[in-house]
């Protein structure tokens, strides 16, 4: 964009750094567009006429657009993760405001700390067995969660191993608060709010399959917008970028970037004013996949360079790094905006595929190993000294 391309699309295949998954893997292929002088707006006109003529011609489906907007405060809010899949219902149901001043100091101490209550309803589940219970239990557990709450009911009365501390009182209130009826259950979390929704939105989509919820007969597509600028890494006691370091600020939010470096507040406060900052991000998400990312750019090398500095890159490792970006930043970059969608995860869910795997040639384990040809291969020493490089082994390689 700095060169005077007004836009531009490539098809890109990219490599990546991460956990493998289903929807993951070492290389995947982009569908990539980026647009000078453009809007948000103007990305999301593309993107939606792009994928109506695919379904379209492919799969014969009309595709309705504009698609739905909603922020990601929203969606954590009401289904607990940032790419909801809106083929079900079962959103996400605030209790703090009832059990604030109750007798279960689990719940009361927690409101008053700043957490949340939270919880989801399962239609037809006050016939939960004990096993089923102790599975819904462990899930919550291992995605971080001290324990479950859960009331079950039935016609010969409700069943919970809360109902001797929150009472009959408070309990009326939270399944008429749920819009809770006779045989159905209701499951409780208490945390931090951000966690607590978290658990909710993965115990939500594991009963949406475990119950056969999920309409797959539809699509639903969506574009989460406003994401947080920044995220707070507890492991490192520093800031990490949320989604990528050259997502654009909103501009009514520039003044917490200054404000954050004065701020006396530990990054763990949620008042901390780089915790407050949006980008100008968005995803677009189709069935519960993020199947595309984008942002409006930074195009400031001022501003570039304090949000480097956010994220402890000082100006010689960011010179060292980023100094190409930056140089270019000097000649003027227009405002530019785009987005990259995945091919291949949107081949997975076109051809109703569990796993981007089978819709690649050649695709790799989940350790990163090449079948085919048994890459990566071991290395013999005379590689080594041609390259000059030697291996530095733990004494478990």
């Amino acid at each position: 964009m700095v060169s005077g391309f007004d836009k531009y699309f490539q098809i890109a295949r990219c490599l990546r750094d991460e956990d493998l998954r289903s929807d993951r893997q070492p290389e995947h292929t982009q569908i990539d567009m980026e647009m000078s002088y453009a809007t948000p707006d103007d990305v999301f006109k593309v993107v939606e006429g792009m994928m109506q003529y695919l379904y379209k011609e492919m799969l014969d489906y009309e595709l309705e657009a504009p698609f739905p907007r909603i922020t990601y405060n929203e969606c954590m809010n009401r289904w607990g993760i940032d790419k909801p899949d809106m083929r079900f219902d079962m959103e996400l149901i605030d209790f703090s405001d009832i059990v604030k001043n109750c007798d279960f100091k689990v719940f009361a101490d927690n409101v008053k700390n700043g957490g949340v209550v939270k919880g989801i309803l399962l239609k037809g589940g006050g016939s939960y067995s004990r096993k089923q219970v102790d599975n819904l239990t462990d899930l919550a557990k291992s995605h971080g969660a001290g324990g479950l709450a859960y009331i079950l009911s039935a016609e010969a009365g409700d069943k919970s191993p809360i109902l001797k501390f929150i009472g009959e009182e408070v309990k009326d209130k939270l399944m008429a608060h749920a819009k809770a009826e006779k045989g159905d259950a209701l499951f409780i979390i208490s945390d931090a709010k951000l966690k607590t929704e978290s658990i909710l939105g993965q115990l939500r989509l594991h009963l949406g399959k475990e119950h056969n919820l999920i309409d797959k007969s539809i699509w639903k597509f969506l574009w989460v917008t406003e994401f947080p600028l920044f995220d707070y890494n507890e492991d490192s006691k520093r800031f990490d970028a949320m989604h990528n370091i050259v997502s654009h600020p909103y501009e009514e939010d520039l003044p917490l970037i200054d404000e954050g470096f004065t701020s006396e507040l530990d990054g763990t406060d949620m008042n901390h004013p780089w915790r407050k900052a949006r980008a100008i991000q968005y995803d677009l998400v189709i069935n519960g996949w993020e199947i595309a990312s984008g942002g409006q750019r930074i195009n400031r090398k001022d501003l570039q360079k304090k949000v480097l500095s956010i994220l402890g890159i000082d100006d010689a490792r960011a010179e060292n790094m980023f100094g190409f970006l930056l140089k270019a930043l000097e000649y003027g970059a227009p405002p530019h905006a785009g987005v990259a969608a995945g091919l291949d995860r949107l081949l997975a869910l076109m051809t109703e595929s569990e796993s981007i795997r089978e819709v690649i040639a050649f695709p790799k384990t989940a350790n990163a190993m090449s079948l085919m040809d048994g890459a990566p291969s071991e290395i013999d020493s005379e590689q080594l000294d041609e390259l000059g490089l030697q291996l530095n082994l733990n004494e478990d390689d």
